[in-house]
């Protein structure tokens, strides 16, 4: 996919196409990256991700609110999305981060998104943001329940399969890639009887458990 391509699939057409190179260009590419811009980007996806959810819950107190937020806006969630969308096959990385791996650490992706988001705001506005917030994030928060938003991604698909009688989720550790002090572990969830089987990826094996998880479940509740 060229970037033109990536850039509609993302709901945004840029007037300033290099807006959108620089928030896929990671610092270990060169001076000239995303750092800037990722800083813009997270506080709009933040005011639209609230946006989104004052209307969505008009019963809800400021602080359920904000717990729905952070459930939406992490680096997991945003990782999640990132791989959805195949931020990784645009993005421009540096040598070192090449080989370690750096296009699926769920740190780059999550700050890529962000980026991008900021990208669109600089190029069109907060409007404009606001609609590729929704092209990205829209599911997550069409489908995301205020009775269980607290809850990690590992327990919420163990007690969907338990509620189906269905037997627990299987994990296996699948890649270890990196230097020591920096690993990237790649996790797969198996769920036998929905035929699922999801990959995630993470700094920590419980992070990439999750991760795997958090995909699972999804996968899940359309079956």
């Amino acid at each position: 996919m060229d970037i033109e391509a990536f850039a509609l699939s993302i709901g945004h057409r840029y007037a300033r196409p290099e807006l959108l190179r620089r928030a896929l260009t990671h610092r270990s590419h060169g001076a000239s990256n995303n750092e800037r811009v990722e800083f813009l980007g997270d506080s709009v996806v933040n005011c639209a991700v609230a946006l989104e959810l004052y209307h969505k819950f008009p019963d809800l107190t400021e602080g359920e609110l904000s717990r729905l937020r952070a459930n939406l806006v992490n680096q997991q969630s945003l990782a999640s999305v990132a791989r959805r969308f195949d931020f990784g096959a645009q993005l421009l990385l540096g040598e070192g981060e090449v080989k370690s791996g750096g296009a699926r650490r769920p740190s780059i992706l999550a700050d890529a998104v962000e980026a991008v988001i900021g990208a669109v705001f600089l190029d069109a506005g907060f409007e404009a943001a606001r609609r590729v917030v929704r092209t990205l994030l829209g599911d997550a928060i069409d489908a995301i329940d205020p009775a269980s938003s607290g809850k990690d991604p590992k327990t919420l698909l163990q007690e969907h399969l338990q509620g189906r009688r269905m037997a627990l989720p299987q994990y296996a550790v699948v890649a270890t890639r990196g230097e020591a002090h920096e690993q990237l572990f790649e996790v797969e969830c198996v769920v036998p009887e929905l035929n699922i089987r999801s990959l995630g990826a993470g700094t920590s094996r419980r992070s990439a458990e999750q991760e795997a998880a958090r995909q699972a479940y999804e996968l899940a509740l359309g079956n």
